[in-house]
């Protein structure tokens, strides 16, 4: 396990924050990306170890981490990780986690109260869990002056409206409600779906499959262009084969659309990708090469280039 120091670049005129809570072997990599043979990583083991993978134990290389943009004078958080002391039972590695994420957002400049926007890229635990804090026996806003968006297809579907979907894992409902059901009694909830406009250099656009509302956060300001990914991407290896999908993915067809299409736009545009828990430097561009897509420099929000 590696701790890391926050590290802000400037993207055009948004500046751009790095907050890693943990970063670490995590999942065996033929479980996290099924169809992804030990070969293909094998292969590749010049650029995957050790950022990305581990090779002795055949463990994927991941982050907990979160994304602080600073744009048009506000402050926004995107994903802000699995929060503290949660009743996650199917999650061990979130059960009762204690990663202190607000007091690494503190040490970094970024107090509770003065962030505006909280951006949640889908509703799963390591990503929506920090929304809130507890305060005596009730659960509230982390963020209290915050507005908090939510796509609207997994509010629905992770929501009392669908059986908090469908009542398939139990961790779902207690998600809901400890960490987005608090968000609506505050009233601090804005929900959209297809494209929501942020303001004149960030845009959230829907990219569903992994999660049926998940998004991602288009930034493009001047000449920089970035595109922060949430789970469309786990690991690099979906990169050489965007088909491939990671063993969370609810619609496997519809999430290996959607990465195709953010894959190709980020290859055309010289998009930096930045997806939720890649760890080493945390973002990359790519490159076509024929039909496949392969990394072409890496670098912690626009280092690389």
């Amino acid at each position: 396990m590696t701790d890391e120091q926050p590290r802000g670049v400037l993207l055009g005129e948004v500046e751009v924050l790095r907050v890693v809570e943990w970063s670490g072997p995590f999942a065996p990599a033929g479980e996290l990306v099924p169809t992804a043979p030990r070969e293909e990583w094998e292969r590749n083991r010049a650029w995957l170890a050790p950022d990305h993978w581990e090779p002795g134990s055949d463990r994927a290389v991941m982050a907990l981490q979160c994304w602080v943009l600073r744009s048009n004078g506000r402050t926004i958080v995107v994903d802000p990780g699995v929060g503290d002391g949660r009743e996650r039972p199917g999650s061990p590695a979130f059960h009762h986690r204690r990663g202190d994420l607000p007091g690494r957002l503190e040490a970094a400049g970024v107090r509770p109260q003065d962030v505006d926007l909280v951006v949640n890229t889908h509703l799963h635990a390591d990503h929506a869990g920090g929304n809130t804090t507890a305060a005596g026996e009730e659960w509230v806003p982390a963020f209290p002056n915050a507005r908090y968006l939510l796509p609207a297809a997994d509010d629905f579907h992770y929501g009392p409206r669908n059986g908090y979907a469908r009542g398939l894992r139990e961790d779902d409902r207690l998600l809901y409600e400890d960490s987005v059901a608090p968000l609506h009694r505050a009233g601090r909830v804005v929900l959209w779906d297809t494209v929501h406009r942020i303001d004149e250099h960030l845009t959230l656009e829907e990219a569903p499959g992994h999660t049926p509302g998940s998004s991602v956060l288009r930034l493009v300001s001047g000449d920089d262009r970035a595109v922060f990914v949430g789970d469309l991407l786990h690991s690099p290896v979906q990169i050489l084969d965007s088909a491939r999908n990671s063993c969370f993915c609810l619609d496997p067809e519809l999430a290996a659309a959607s990465r195709r299409r953010i894959l190709e736009r980020a290859a055309d545009e010289r998009e930096l990708l930045v997806p939720a828990h890649f760890g080493g430097a945390g973002a990359v561009e790519v490159r076509r090469e024929g039909s496949r897509f392969v990394p072409r420099a890496w670098g912690v929000a626009g280092t690389g280039r």
